[in-house]
């Protein structure tokens, strides 16, 4: 069981340690998670929902 756990605690650590350093190479910042700024979902068409929505509503209410 000890040895189980030292095995969890050293995979736990590697993976804790690449991330780091993929963090690291990125200049110690993330990408923006946010939909509305992603080139490739603006591309597609693809806004955030309350943007969606705001624009169906638009579109509905000049009908």
């Amino acid at each position: 069981m000890l040895k189980l756990a030292l095995i969890i605690f050293v995979l736990l650590a590697v993976a804790m340690l690449l991330l780091t350093v993929n963090i690291w190479l990125r200049g110690g910042e993330f990408r923006s998670q946010h939909i509305g700024q992603s080139k490739e979902m603006r591309r597609r068409g693809i806004h955030c929902v309350q943007s969606m929505d705001a624009m169906e509503r638009k579109k509905r209410s000049k009908r």
